[in-house]
């Protein structure tokens, strides 16, 4: 199971929010990149990004800070937010990001999705983020209409590579991961799950961990946990991996 540290950028700087909303935010670095850097010191194996500025605006002045952190990490960077046209998606993947999220684009326009997932096979995932089991897209600011459960089948048609399942009503918000869901869809989706929204202190961790050996859970995406320090990286990829020593 793979520990996602969250770097999401909001104007040149690293922030955080509360259940999606942008005028809740917490600053915690005005250096990104070094942010980044601190995360793969401390053993990360992937870093997760987020372009908050592109998820609500739809445009982004984000490139040259991705461009900097792909450039100067040596382990693999995954991107979502605001990729809504194929030029986007191009653009991201050329810059050095590994994978791509897309959110709104593959509920809104499910054709192009499809076409930009057979362009970049296995490099492009979907953004779920769900609450009460709706989708929600652009910037978490509108209800799609559509429910997780029909869509999963549809983006594993689409060939898309991951889910990354999001709990709008807890991101952020220091409280325990769904436990309940997350086992759910991990038996209902088709492809590999990243959960995130909750994911805040070591029993989210430990409760979620037996997924990723039986199920289909790739990894856990935290953000605020880990920067405020209910959740210690280190300590929790160690277990990790004395679990896997158990086996």
């Amino acid at each position: 199971m793979i520990i996602f540290p969250a770097v999401d950028l909001k104007n040149g700087k690293a922030v955080r929010l509360k259940q999606g909303k942008a005028d809740d935010v917490s600053v915690f670095s005005d250096d990104p990149v070094a942010m980044a850097l601190h995360w793969q010191e401390l053993g990360a194996q992937y870093l997760h990004l987020i372009d908050l500025d592109g998820a609500f605006d739809g445009k982004s002045d984000n490139a040259d800070l991705v461009k900097e952190i792909c450039k100067k990490l040596t382990i693999p960077v995954q991107l979502g937010g605001g990729i809504r046209s194929e030029e986007i998606a191009d653009f991201w993947l050329e810059l050095g990001v590994q994978r791509i999220i897309i959110g709104t684009m593959a509920l809104e326009n499910p054709e192009l999705f499809a076409k930009i997932c057979k362009k970049y096979p296995k490099r492009v995932g979907v953004s779920l983020d769900v609450m009460d089991r709706k989708l929600k897209s652009r910037g978490w600011a509108h209800d799609s209409g559509k429910d997780i459960d029909s869509i999963l089948p549809l983006m594993a048609e689409a060939g898309a590579a991951f889910v990354i399942y999001t709990d709008i009503e807890r991101d952020g918000m220091h409280s325990e991961v769904n436990l309940e869901e997350i086992t759910r869809l991990t038996t209902l989706s088709p492809l590999p799950l990243i959960a995130a929204g909750g994911v805040s202190t070591m029993q989210s961790v430990m409760d979620l961990y037996p997924l990723s050996v039986n199920a289909n859970l790739e990894g856990i995406v935290s953000g605020r946990a880990i920067y405020e320090g209910t959740l210690n990286l280190e300590d929790a990829m160690e277990w990790i991996h004395a679990q896997k020593n158990k086996i």
